[in-house]
């Protein structure tokens, strides 16, 4: 398994504790994100992510920054990504069983780095239920 992880600077530390936690457990990791504190324009990182998503160079993508609404914004004008701004263990199973959620986002600002960890295992260990969840993903994308 291959993760996608990119951040702004309110996500520096929530990216470097989700990394070693990654790792820890046999999983590749691709860094789009900042290594500094420095201010930065979220997309730029984001961009990166989806596209690795989209392509499936990497399996699932996970997004920080202060209140994870720009980068969701941002990651969900890609056309085949579904990335839900969780702030709980709870809210992370729903994305993924009913709206097979492939990029996870995480508040900077609203969670502890411990709780991330948490919803980064329950987003990998969660499946998608399909069913009648699967007909509302098909209605997502818009042709263009």
């Amino acid at each position: 398994m291959t993760i996608s992880i990119g951040n702004d600077h309110a996500g520096t530390d929530y990216k470097f504790a989700i990394i070693e936690f990654l790792k820890s457990k046999g999983i590749t990791v691709i860094n789009h994100g900042t290594d500094t504190i420095d201010s930065v324009d979220y997309a730029d990182f984001v961009h990166p992510v989806a596209e690795d998503v989209e392509s499936k160079k990497s399996t699932y993508g996970i997004l920080i920054c202060g209140s994870a609404n720009g980068v969701a914004m941002t990651a969900n004008k890609h056309q085949n990504i579904r990335a839900g701004l969780c702030w709980s263990k709870e809210i992370v199973k729903l994305i993924r069983e009913h709206n097979n959620a492939n990029i996870l986002c995480i508040p900077a600002r609203f969670t502890a780095i411990p709780q991330a960890i948490v919803m980064v295992e329950t987003f990998l260990n969660t499946e998608f239920e399909g069913g009648r969840h699967q007909n509302r993903i098909d209605k997502i994308p818009i042709s263009c």
